[in-house]
């Protein structure tokens, strides 16, 4: 396990805290509070007209006719149709196929043209020059800052991250890492008390060196960095830095006894596969470690679908799918399908007109949302119009401008992690600039 963000700053913290701190592993006080929050990152600016297509009459004659050979056929050749409860339909790519009969049981939801913002924005106000804009639109880097920091103007902290922050007692003295990336560092998961935790899946987190012969050799070593480990040296950065190799060692030997982190649902052997079945096997150990308020990273990339999308994005989704059908089963087969809430998200959309075989980069985009505790079946915000130049668009491309905010997004999943007003003004401080505040695919 590597803690990222780990600052002076964040050491010393963890110093302080190691006198009133037991070890791996603590008992758990219940689960009934349990919530986590699982961020899916499409990572390349995955393209969402061709993940929610529109299927009004007048709707899908106009985006057949702006995506060209990128256009998606209808239901008799794959779109799997879905409905809105006021009767508008949809359809959702062929690739999702494993996932798309949890939108009828009210399970699966979507949202539509969200993005970063900093304030309102229309097309007038673009093309009048009038418009405040986030800086480098189109920037993959930045706008994974962006969409991870979870507003127009990024930071050095991520919304997950800040959102643990903020239910932190909630975990009482337990140790054990309330934000944790299965792909490495992640902004999304690093909050200004909570660095983020990477716990690559397979990944052994035993010290090398350790495993000689005879046996009684391989003992003796351990015991040795355990006392070196456990050594008060009087210096603060030096046992919070020791603090954090005891937990991983704890965390490992925790991941390996006999029927820890059990899950016997099955999942795909793709690498989202394993990073949602590690996140199922972590959340199986939340009573074995005490924790109610966990939030979790994982990653799918390829979406740079500038040549070849057609065929590439398919057999992505089907990956995704595939995953998040698992991994929402597995959270049924533990219990805690209303507590945990997974959604996607990606640096930007793309263009509506095609480049090709492919397509460029763009801003607003359309994402999904999976759990028990969804208010699924519906699409939620407003799906833009497919047109050229229209009201949506931000360059005549079929760009779109978001008409949902990352805040608003945001605020509604950290609402029902648990959030309060004053908490979620602290989380997402451009929130009070956007309407409405909760956008109601959460239930209580």
């Amino acid at each position: 396990m590597t803690a990222h963000n780990t600052t002076r700053r964040a050491l010393l913290r963890a110093a302080c805290a190691l006198t009133a701190a037991p070890a791996l592993p603590s008992l758990a006080q219940g689960t009934e509070d349990y919530r986590a929050l699982v961020c899916i990152f499409l990572a390349g600016g995955c393209d969402g007209h061709n993940v929610l297509v529109p299927q009004g009459a007048s709707a899908y004659a106009a985006y057949r006719q702006l995506r060209g050979s990128l256009a998606l056929p209808d239901q008799s050749a794959g779109l799997l149709l879905i409905t809105t409860p006021e009767g508008v339909p949809f359809a959702l790519n062929s690739g999702l196929q494993t996932v798309h009969p949890l939108w009828a049981q009210g399970k699966l939801a979507a949202i539509a043209n969200v993005g970063p913002l900093l304030a309102p924005t229309t097309r007038a106000q673009i093309v009048g020059g009038t418009a405040t804009l986030p800086a480098n639109l189109f920037s993959h880097s930045d706008q994974i800052q962006l969409a991870q920091a979870g507003n127009g103007s990024g930071g050095g902290t991520g919304w997950g991250g800040r959102t643990a922050d903020a239910l932190l007692a909630r975990n009482g003295t337990s140790r054990f890492p309330a934000a944790v990336s299965m792909a490495g560092a992640a902004l999304f998961a690093s909050g200004a008390q909570v660095p983020s935790a990477s716990l690559v899946p397979g990944f052994n987190l035993d010290v090398s060196g350790m495993s000689t012969w005879p046996a009684t050799a391989a003992a003796a070593r351990t015991q040795a960095l355990n006392e070196i480990l456990a050594l008060d040296g009087g210096v603060r950065l030096i046992q919070a830095a020791n603090q954090v190799r005891r937990d991983a060692l704890s965390l490992g030997a925790l991941l390996r006894s006999s029927g820890a982190g059990t899950v016997n649902t099955v999942f795909p052997g793709t690498e989202l596969g394993r990073q949602l079945q590690q996140v199922a096997r972590v959340i199986a150990l939340r009573q074995t470690v005490g924790v109610r308020r966990q939030v979790f990273f994982v990653q799918l990339g390829g979406f740079d679908t500038h040549s070849g999308q057609s065929w590439q994005q398919w057999d992505l989704l089907r990956q995704l799918g595939d995953a998040m059908a698992a991994f929402y089963n597995a959270t049924v087969e533990l219990g805690v399908a209303p507590l945990v809430t997974s959604f996607t998200q990606s640096e930007f959309g793309r263009s509506l007109q095609p480049s090709g075989s492919g397509t460029d980069h763009g801003w607003g985009n359309h994402h999904l949302i999976l759990g028990g505790a969804v208010k699924g079946g519906q699409v939620y915000g407003r799906f833009p119009f497919p047109a050229l130049g229209g009201a949506d668009d931000a360059n005549s491309r079929g760009v779109l401008i978001p008409t949902t905010s990352l805040e608003q997004f945001g605020a509604t999943l950290a609402r029902w992690f648990g959030l309060d007003a004053a908490a979620l003004a602290t989380a997402f401080p451009a929130l009070a600039a956007f309407s409405p505040q909760d956008l109601g695919f959460m239930s209580a």
